[in-house]
């Protein structure tokens, strides 16, 4: 299978990532970030920064998204998919970081690289809410994370939820409360439960 992990800044996300891979002998692909060349002078600058910022995120997480799809010999779980990348764009859009026709011209982009992709057969959402993850910001102390305000996440929250619906529609979405932590194999088993009640309901159907 394709696992994408979704959630906020500090969710939790890559160590549930390594975690489950490690358990499903899959592979963990994480998200790119240690190797940005954006992500400072991006927190330090948005208004500069951020139109750049997420056309190399975007550019970064087609690349992998492909690296999964055409690697059919293991499965993957991916820390943060490229459908999330759509989220920061518009909060930043919506906030004045980002002006219309830079924002159109990433919307344009993901659009041709949309009829190119596949949806993760399982994407799972880690909700944890605003505050623990500026506290979990706060307990790694990245410094490139330093400008990262508690109304920002608030807003991030917002448009998880929001994208979380969406993606509903699309494909089979498994919400986990991720205030506190849970075992790789725990949330192995939600995910067999999950995907063999889907399975019995398509058999139904026919």
């Amino acid at each position: 299978m394709f696992i994408g992990i979704a959630g906020i800044i500090g969710a939790g996300k890559s160590t549930l990532a390594k975690g489950l891979a490690d358990f499903l002998d899959y592979t963990a692909y994480n998200e790119p970030v240690k190797d940005n060349p954006y992500l400072v002078d991006f927190y330090a600058d948005m208004n500069r920064w951020g139109a750049m910022m997420q056309i190399h995120l975007l550019f970064r997480r087609f690349e992998q998204h492909q690296q999964i799809v055409w690697n059919k010999r293991k499965g993957a779980v991916q820390d943060r998919t490229i459908y999330e990348d759509t989220i920061f764009a518009r909060m930043l859009h919506d906030a004045g970081f980002i002006d219309q026709r830079d924002y159109e011209t990433y919307t344009g982009h993901f659009n041709v690289m949309k009829r190119f992709l596949v949806y993760p057969d399982v994407l799972i959402y880690l909700r944890v809410s605003p505050k623990v993850s500026m506290q979990r910001i706060q307990n790694r102390g990245r410094a490139s994370e330093g400008g990262i305000t508690l109304e920002y996440m608030e807003n991030l929250y917002n448009g998880y939820e929001n994208f979380i619906q969406e993606m509903n529609h699309y494909t089979r979405v498994l919400t986990l409360d991720w205030n506190e932590y849970m075992e790789p194999d725990e949330v192995a088993k939600m995910l067999k439960e999950k995907t063999d009640e889907d399975r019995e309901f398509l058999r139904d159907l026919k």
